[in-house]
């Protein structure tokens, strides 16, 4: 067999193994990578590259270790999830290196690591002053967690005491010119709706959006293949706001002026129910 052939043949089987084994091992193995991690994955790179080139390694003897390299991370994961002492082994465990605004340097040492280095990683969470931190946690993987100090926080809805709308994840509805059907049955819309709020923006063939995208309060986003096609978007929800303000005033401005007693009860009694049918819809005029 030409030696080609034989070098592909070894490098399929070594690709399919060593996707086989990335699916076992997880998320997990790819996200958070420790040391441990680091030198599992060296190690396996390095058997699937000997074994794809170097005819000398019998392909099952490469097989075998790969997949010996591949369970190896998962049984130690495995009895660290029963056993924390031994995930602290083969993992470490995390260290302050910043409490109360004040460096560790005990920590920093322990876990050899610069000044320079952390105030890059401080510098990567947007932090540039140290009196602003009230902890930082070097991770197992060597990312670094920081909490500010109350006052150095941004302030939040929350803190000000204010009441929000709740918010869904906003949802495709069109992809590169499909409609997503399922997607848009679920929220209860209609392929009218959607199209009305489409033309509405200029686009009148679902084939000319590349992405559309609906948020919780019912306003759809969409992104055409030719921007120059796309028309100025119709503001449909702040005009009918307008529109009911502008009938609300005029119910009251009727109470006003009639010199009718029933009929200036009519107006404010429906000047009332108007204004509370705006403030209940009004969020969702925006």
């Amino acid at each position: 067999m030409p030696e080609l052939v034989v070098i592909l043949i070894r490098s399929v089987w070594a690709f399919l193994l060593l996707l086989l084994m990335t699916r076992i091992m997880g998320k997990k193995q790819l996200s958070q990578l420790t040391f441990f991690d680091y030198c599992v994955g060296i190690t396996i790179g390095s058997i699937a590259a000997t074994m794809s080139v170097d005819q000398n390694v019998k392909i099952a003897n490469g097989l075998i270790s790969l997949l010996i390299w591949g369970l190896f991370p998962i049984l130690l994961a495995v009895i660290g999830l029963k056993s924390r002492s031994f995930l602290h082994i083969t993992d470490g465990k995390p260290a302050i290196v910043i409490k109360n605004g004040e460096i560790l340097e005990n920590s920093m040492k322990k876990n050899q690591l610069a000044i320079d280095e952390l105030m890059m990683l401080l510098r990567e969470k947007s932090v540039f002053k140290v009196a602003d931190v009230e902890m930082a946690v070097l991770e197992t993987n060597g990312e670094l967690s920081v909490m500010k100090k109350t006052e150095q926080e941004p302030i939040t809805p929350f803190m000000l005491g204010m009441k929000l709308e709740k918010e869904h994840a906003p949802t495709l509805l069109v992809a590169d010119g499909h409609v997503l059907s399922k997607n848009l049955h679920t929220l209860g819309y209609t392929e009218e709706w959607l199209m009305g709020e489409m033309e509405k923006q200029g686009a009148f063939r679902i084939e000319d959006v590349f992405l559309a995208q609906v948020d919780s309060t019912g306003s759809l986003f969409i992104d055409m293949f030719k921007e120059q096609s796309k028309q100025n978007t119709v503001r449909s929800k702040p005009l009918l706001a307008a529109n009911l303000k502008k009938l609300q005033a005029e119910l009251e401005s009727y109470a006003i002026e009639t010199q009718n007693q029933e009929a200036k009860d009519m107006y404010a009694q429906q000047a009332s129910k108007l204004q509370q049918v705006i403030d209940q819809t009004l969020p969702y005029l925006k």
